[in-house]
């Protein structure tokens, strides 16, 4: 799947909150905005299902911050 301009987008937010009264960020949600082939949509579902496994910051950072993650597919 081809991650040329315009094919890809994401929105990524932090939630910051201060459980031991010292700031810290907490949570990660990420929304994903894809433009797609068209027939190519199970393996983009399949792709993103796994994605957390291969993703190095995810990894680094796994039990510290939850992850919360949503996208739109489009097909072209």
């Amino acid at each position: 799947m081809p991650a040329s301009p315009n094919k890809v987008k994401a929105q990524v937010q932090g939630t910051i909150e201060a459980p031991e009264g010292v700031l810290k960020i907490t949570k990660i949600s990420c929304h994903f905005e894809l433009k797609i082939p068209q027939g190519k949509r199970e393996a983009a579902e399949r792709a993103l299902s796994v994605f957390e496994r291969g993703c190095p910051v995810a990894q680094t950072l796994q039990g510290c911050i939850a992850f919360h993650h949503t996208w739109v597919i489009t097909e072209y």
